[in-house]
């Protein structure tokens, strides 16, 4: 079982929890810390390599927890178009498509590979779908994506994988083809998640950064940062709440409280 609340709190940690983590002070070197931002897409390709489409579930939750992709529209039969930044093999785009006939989608990702996967899809459809390979930090979506012409963009546990000095460049990256008025919809990991938590002494990158053993990255957001990190770039908060869960594993009585960011921010 799971229960679900959110809310503007971060979590609180156990006292032991925050000596454990005031304790972890050592951060990996500048060397490996260069060697793993150069390796980054090698090590995500690796990452789809070993699990091909099998790590991820297929995110049925989206238009659930997104109720946006519905509200957005002004009338019921409306075309949309999105763009989903960081589409891995594509588990949340392919359920998507499935449940709302009425979306075209530009789909993109960091690692080839991931794009190879969603193209051999037998639900891929040209008609429907466009994707392509970019580094969001790097490449100009304008080279693929219209500017001023997506309603909405979900930016899915994708900014995590991303070193911090970098995101605002994604943001910035984004902002050219959102239609002004429309929404980044946002989910990722919050401060003191589980993950967070479990990492070894000698993962830590930086402040809320740590790097996990195949060499991919992740960050863990307070809602502060990333509010200020939007409002640099132009975007407007339209919701910027913590989600809290806790997960129950009655069989070994485990208690794991998950922590996710779940956000809106909008383009003037």
């Amino acid at each position: 079982g799971a229960f679900q609340t959110k809310g503007h709190n971060a979590r609180i940690l156990s006292p032991e929890e925050a000596e454990r983590l005031a304790k972890d002070r050592v951060l990996v070197s500048d060397f490996k810390q260069l060697k793993l931002e150069r390796e980054a897409q090698k090590n995500w390709d690796l990452f789809y390599k070993r699990n091909s489409t099998n790590f991820f579930k297929d995110r049925h939750w989206t238009t659930r927890e997104f109720q946006e992709l519905k509200a957005c529209r002004e009338f019921a039969d409306q075309k949309l178009t999105i763009l989903e930044a960081g589409c891995g093999v594509g588990n949340c785009l392919f359920p998507l498509l499935e449940e709302d006939l009425n979306i075209f989608a530009y789909a993109c990702d960091f690692s080839p590979r991931a794009v190879e996967y969603v193209k051999k899809n037998s639900l891929y459809n040209t008609e429907r779908c466009k994707v392509f390979q970019c580094d969001l930090t790097k490449d100009d979506l304008l080279e693929n994506i219209p500017a001023d012409s997506v309603d909405v963009v979900t930016l899915i546990f994708v900014l995590s994988a991303i070193h911090p000095d970098k995101m605002r460049l994604v943001l910035k990256n984004i902002y050219q083809v959102l239609k002004p008025g429309k929404c980044v919809l946002f989910r990722d990991y919050g401060l003191y998640d589980h993950a967070m938590l479990r990492f070894k002494s000698g993962s830590k990158l930086g402040e809320n950064f740590y790097v996990r053993q195949d060499g991919t990255r992740s960050y863990f957001f307070t809602a502060e940062f990333l509010s200020q990190l939007f409002r640099d770039e132009g975007y407007e908060e339209v919701v910027n709440e913590y989600v809290h869960r806790e997960t129950v594993n009655r069989k070994e009585d485990l208690r794991v409280p998950r922590v996710f960011l779940q956000s809106k921010f909008q383009k003037p």
